[in-house]
């Protein structure tokens, strides 16, 4: 991992990536060092699917000592 803090001088900001990431899908995240995290726009997010989870309860019934019991 790299991190690195720069103050920019311009609009654009360029720099150097060991060769051990050449070809491997990399995360760029920009943002002022005072900046509050509620304002981070995240891009492209992919939603996971739980689908598969879903079970049926019908018919269940809670039993709060059972479920206590040691």
């Amino acid at each position: 991992m790299i991190r690195t803090v720069v103050t920019p001088k311009k609009n654009r900001v360029s720099f150097n990536i060991p060769d051990k990431y050449i070809g491997k899908k990399m995360e760029v995240i920009a943002f002022a060092v005072d900046e509050s995290t509620e304002d981070v726009i995240y891009a492209a997010k992919s939603r996971k699917s739980f689908s598969a989870a879903s079970i049926n309860t019908m018919g269940f019934k809670f039993d709060r000592n059972e479920a206590n019991e040691r």
